[in-house]
């Protein structure tokens, strides 16, 4: 450490370490009072890739198909599904569902219209009369049944088959407020990328980002609180239906609920652990109290500084604290193990001296951790998502602050602590780690075939590697959460949406598997073609059967679009070509084993053709596009069709339950087959949806991450070589690193744990642990060869000191974070499982490897010279 700065810092800190303990628990108690301010976010555009087109589509259709969140009820009847006994509490539970603010409607099976309870006719539809209902009196409950647990409409959807379920849909209201902020900041924020913003503008983005997060904080609190508000309604219906509450809003809300008592309650246990075994570690009140006193100080600043600025964490970012805890400890325990090893050496020397010796000595080596463990997770930045950039900035800013901290907080409390009774120091004593020293130099080969076998087993785990997010995972098989999403996927058609949006065909080009028909000649089919039924050609209807039941109802009256005189041209989409491209897509991915419930406008050409005992033509079909009620088409076609984009809509609910279920590989192989066996052009097919989203996410992360470690490798390469001097001691310290990482990645491989986005950050961490070890190893081995010039010796007094604080932090850490394991949210589980393992691959590393090459290479020159 320079001799000024060191100066400096005698004079400034360790001369009034009584004044700097005041000013720094007043800069505490101040950030103390911001706590109150943190939120965790679990909304779905803060999981989102920014700058992503699909993100921005995904909007776009939201918008053009005024598409509501939604809340499921299972209503599981201890009696038969429509009896009184079912129907009646069914009732009043949606009548006080309704009464919720935020709530737009609610939807039962009393509530939809009956098409075939008693069959209906294309005329009663067209009617402005409403249609048959649970409420029309005299209504057969036994037609009704068949129709809910048959129809293409409702069956898997409204009613599971077997006619044990029921879903109760909470439509909720569409926050426009929410969207037109969205709007706004987004506009702005792709202007200023693309040609920057004038002054007045960077003020408005400023100011409509301030309101946009301002608005997401009370919307979110607002959400959950109706969640808890339905749950509370559906409890006390408990004794009519086994009732399980599902859908997206209270997935997030759930998720902020597991992760914000995870926090409180392993946080604290993690505390209490630790402070039990530095307790037995360093019998000393003294040395338990100051390192708890400087993580709780540390964590505090930064927890207060996320409250005042705002800065809210995530289902991502919620593991800075714990991570910052790792770090903050291992800083304060080779402060403490290297004090005593000078108070050993030296036990009536002067106090003060002593505690700027071990300032003097350690300040390099923490300096070069504290910056390389930096750049580690600066590599998050690059992610493009910006909880993942959240969390490399906040474990910038926190690593900093714990190095500032324990140089300030842990050399002030040695010069005020008391100091009490006499007692033997055991800084001189064997330690534990001195058994690796001696099992490096016994059993240096056996090492070498292990690190070698390790390193094989690491490549393929990688290999194995799974890029996936089920959100059923994160939860426990007993929490109702796991149990209601089950229940959905199994018998209410499935939970994660996807939209298939289809462009009309260019009626210049022709049909898919179709030759261009010559002038005044039919058009052949194809053979193959997929759309073909009957061997009719797409364009032509079929002859009206004699007494066909709309030619009898209708011709009397005219139909409005004829008879009006209006001129009315029928959509592609409801031409017969395209019904038979609806129908030939929907029922594709109807039979895919990973999707659940299918609709599109083939379910209602279905229904039609249902009630007209045949298939439909060409009138019929723009019966449905023109003359239905508002109401009944609203229901029946408005979802599933634009008219200003001449768009059709198939959504598809996914089974978040499948085990089969790769995100990535699904959507590249429905489009291959949407395009190869279905012959639709691929610029006519887009997807979007919840499902697409998240897997945009999830490739992102992959690449901006796995892929990066080589970027984050060579910088900490450059780091050892400024801190080294040596290319080969560089190479050598670099080994372990590379070894740790690759070996718990490895390992999440061949356990089958997936990387998604609550662990596609292990990588940065176990780095980031994992060369602060190796940084303090090495810098120590160069000091004690300057001793003697003989590299065995060296290790072995490296072993007896150094390696003393590496296992002390490796052990606190390892039996505190193991408190993890018990939580009920798998990705706690995943963190705790992830994080021992990083610890106890990076402390072997550096204990067994690292010497062990410094041994054999001896990159710091010949011994004895």
């Amino acid at each position: 450490m320079n001799d000024l700065l060191l100066s400096a810092y005698d004079r400034l800190v360790l001369g009034r370490p009584w004044l700097v303990l005041v000013l720094t628990g007043l800069l505490v108690g101040g950030f103390a009072t911001q706590l109150d301010k943190i939120k965790l976010d679990a909304s779905a555009d803060s999981l989102m890739l920014q700058g992503d087109p699909s993100l921005e589509f995904y909007r776009q259709i939201s918008t053009e198909y005024s598409s509501e969140e939604f809340l499921l009820i299972t209503w599981q009847p201890h009696a038969a599904l429509l009896s009184d006994e079912s129907l009646q509490p069914l009732r009043r539970m949606a009548d006080e569902l309704r009464k919720l603010e935020g709530v737009s409607s609610v939807v039962t099976v009393w509530d939809v219209p009956l098409l075939e309870s008693p069959p209906v006719t294309l005329s009663d539809i067209s009617s402005p009369e409403p249609l048959p209902s649970l409420e029309t009196p005299g209504i057969d409950r036994k037609l009704v049944l068949n129709e809910l647990t048959t129809s293409p409409i409702y069956a898997d959807l409204l009613a599971s088959r077997d006619g044990s379920l029921t879903a109760v849909q909470i439509n909720l209201k569409r926050d426009e407020f929410y969207y037109d902020l969205l709007a706004s900041r987004d506009s702005l924020r792709i202007k200023r990328d693309r040609e920057g913003l004038a002054a007045n503008e960077q003020k408005e983005l400023a100011e409509v980002e301030a309101a946009f997060k301002a608005h997401t904080a009370v919307a979110l609190d607002a959400q959950g609180h109706m969640v808890e508000q339905v749950r509370e309604i559906a409890a006390r219906y408990k004794p009519y239906a086994d009732l399980f509450v599902g859908g997206v809003p209270m997935i997030a809300a759930d998720m902020v609920s597991f992760i914000a008592r995870d926090l409180v309650v392993f946080g604290a246990a993690i505390l209490g652990v630790m402070l039990l075994v530095l307790a037995l570690i360093f019998r000393r009140v003294r040395w338990v109290v100051i390192p708890l006193v400087t993580c709780s100080a540390t964590v505090i600043i930064m927890l207060g500084l996320l409250g005042a600025l705002d800065w809210r964490m995530t289902v991502i970012s919620s593991n800075f604290v714990a991570v910052l805890l790792i770090i903050t400890l291992a800083i304060a325990i080779h402060l403490i193990v290297r004090y005593r090893e000078i108070h050993a050496m030296e036990p009536d020397g002067d106090l003060h001296e002593r505690v700027l010796r071990t300032v003097q000595l350690m300040a390099i080596p923490c300096i070069y951790t504290g910056i390389t463990t930096i750049v580690a997770f600066v590599s998050l930045v690059v992610s493009g998502i910006q909880p993942v950039i959240d969390f490399g900035w906040m474990m910038t800013a926190g690593i900093a602050l714990a190095m500032v901290l324990n140089f300030i907080i842990v050399p002030c409390m040695m010069l005020v602590w008391p100091a009490g009774r006499p007692h033997r120091h055991a800084g001189t004593d064997t330690p534990l780690t001195a058994l690796f020293a001696r099992f490096v130099d016994v059993h240096g080969r056996a090492i070498l075939v292990v690190s070698g076998a390790l390193a094989v087993l690491t490549l393929v785990g990688i290999s194995r590697l799974q890029v996936e997010n089920r959100f059923i995972d994160y939860f426990h098989k007993s929490t109702e959460i796991y149990q209601g999403m089950e229940l959905l996927d199994s018998k209410l058609g499935g939970t994660i949406p996807l939209d298939i949006i289809l462009a009309p065909l260019d009626m210049d080009e022709p049909l898919p598997g179709l030759e261009p028909a010559h002038a005044g000649s039919a058009a052949p089919v194809a053979p193959d073609d997929p759309f073909a039924q009957d061997g009719e050609d797409f364009g032509a209807a079929p002859a009206p059967a004699a007494g066909d039941e709309w030619d009898d109802e209708f011709d009397s009256d005219g139909d409005d679009f004829a008879s009006s005189g209006e001129s009315f041209q029928p959509s592609y989409w409801f031409s017969l070509g395209g019904m038979r491209e609806l129908d030939a897509v929907h029922n594709y991915v109807d039979a895919l084993p990973e999707t659940g419930k299918v609709l599109s406008l083939s379910t209602v050409f279905s229904v039609v053709k249902n009630l007209l005992g045949d298939d439909i033509g060409s009138v019929e079909l723009a019966i449905v596009q023109k003359s239905l009620p508002p109401d009944v088409s609203g229901m029946m076609v408005d979802p599933y069709f634009s008219r200003e984009r001449e768009q059709a809509r198939v959504t598809v609910r996914v089974k978040e339950t499948s085990k089969d279920l790769r995100r990535d590989k699904f959507l590249k192989q429905l489009r291959t087959d949407l395009t190869e066996k279905l012959g639709i052009a691929p610029d006519r097919i887009q997807f979007t949806g919840m499902l697409v989203l998240y897997n945009n996410v999830l490739q992102s992360l992959f690449r901006s991450q796995i892929l990066t470690i080589g970027a984050v490798f060579l910088a900490i390469l450059l780091m050892f070589l400024a801190l080294f001097r040596s290319l080969s001691l560089s190479l050598i310290a670099l080994a372990p690193n590379m070894l740790a990482a690759g070996m718990v990645l490895g390992i999440m491989g061949l356990l089958g744990i997936p990387l998604d986005i609550m662990t596609i950050t292990i990588a940065a961490i176990v780095v980031g642990i994992g060369v602060d070890d190796c940084i303090h190893y090495v810098h120590r081995f160069i000091k004690e060869f300057e001793v003697d010039k003989n590299y065995r010796a060296a290790m072995f007094r490296c072993h007896n000191s150094i390696g003393r604080a590496m296992y002390y932090t490796t052990v606190t850490v390892v039996i505190g974070f193991s408190m993890l394991t018990l939580s009920s949210f798998t990705p706690s589980i995943y963190f705790g499982l992830l994080t021992v393992m990083a610890m106890v691959a990076a402390v072997l590393g550096a204990l067994l490897l690292l010497p062990l090459l410094i041994v054999l290479v001896k990159p710091l020159g010949p011994e004895g010279s």
